[in-house]
């Protein structure tokens, strides 16, 4: 009988699923800087609402999660829940200055609609293409 020797597959690397842009990730550098407490990064999520269907959720992580998706960008660790993974694959996060307003975008390359104030969106879960 012959020695087979398995070697173990090569996995190529991931995308991430999520990006910040330099704009972004100095805003939330410091955030958490300025929190109260040392958190464990910045968690993404949808959650279901707004007349568009769905909105984007952030908030501060005192933890990783079992099944969060970790991504490291920039400095800035970024944890994704995992029923949100789907729905954010190749977004790109922003921070936006204007003179009324400042505030995290989104640039969503699954999104198919928002509403009119901007507060919601419909986000179709990204397929294999």
């Amino acid at each position: 009988m012959e020695n087979l020797s398995i070697q173990p597959r090569v996995r190529r690397p991931r995308p991430k699923v999520v990006t910040l842009t330099d704009r972004a990730a100095d805003r939330v550098r410091e955030i958490m800087d300025r929190a109260e407490k040392p958190y464990a990064g910045l968690r993404v999520g949808v959650k279901n609402g707004g007349c568009a269907g769905q909105e984007y959720v952030l908030e501060y992580a005192t933890a990783a999660g079992p099944l969060d998706e970790t991504v490291e960008d920039k400095g800035v660790t970024i944890l994704v829940e995992p029923k949100a993974v789907l729905f954010l694959i190749g977004t790109e996060i922003d921070y936006e200055t204007s003179k009324l307003a400042a505030k995290f975008v989104f640039r969503n390359p699954n999104e198919t609609d928002a509403c009119g104030c901007g507060e919601s969106v419909t986000i179709e879960p990204a397929t294999l293409d």
